[in-house]
């Protein structure tokens, strides 16, 4: 069941000291996993840097990381993570189709390709662990760092989906000049 309350709210800007000002993303409304997060300064310093590898210095397309990202999101149930990445994902080329697609049990209307990435979200969902058909079809197109990254982006993922959903980390409000 989701909250609808956080159990720790984001930490108010009135709060922000230099150190929080320095941690937190720039030019824009930190979001409220982020101003969740560094209410554990050293924690989050350090998370910052594993996650911002996962969603922006991965080998994996953008693309193809998002539609993993969403389907963890979506089995995870994760309605915070899921809409952050439906933005992303939209923005990096994946359509509405495809995305509410992710949602659906099974694979239908996927390439193989995709198909078998929202297979190895499942699966490490599931199993903990890509099984050999699923890993032999992403290994025609994809090279052992890719693949690694996909592993780190399911697991990364996973783990921010059950802090947000234990935390009760709530999707920004949508009012002009926000950052939802």
């Amino acid at each position: 069941m989701e909250l609808t309350t956080p159990r720790i709210a984001p930490l108010p800007e009135s709060e922000w000291d230099d150190e929080t000002r320095e941690l937190l993303p720039k030019g824009t409304r930190p979001l409220n996993v982020f101003t969740t997060l560094v209410r554990h300064p050293k924690l989050f310093k350090r998370w910052s840097v594993f996650a911002g590898h996962v969603l922006s210095k991965s080998t994996l397309p953008a693309r193809e990381r998002e539609l993993a990202i969403l389907r963890t999101g979506h089995r995870c149930r994760c309605a915070y993570e899921f809409h952050q990445h439906k933005r992303l994902g939209l923005s990096v080329g994946l359509t509405e189709a495809e995305i509410a697609r992710v949602t659906e049990p099974g694979n239908a209307g996927f390439s193989e390709h995709d198909a078998a990435i929202v297979r190895a979200a499942d699966e490490l969902h599931d199993a903990q662990k890509i099984s050999d058909e699923t890993w032999s079809t992403l290994r025609k197109t994809w090279d052992e760092k890719q693949m690694i990254d996909l592993l780190f982006a399911v697991g990364q993922y996973t783990m921010v989906s059950m802090v947000l959903n234990s935390l009760g980390v709530q999707i920004e409000d949508a009012a002009p000049g926000s950052n939802p």
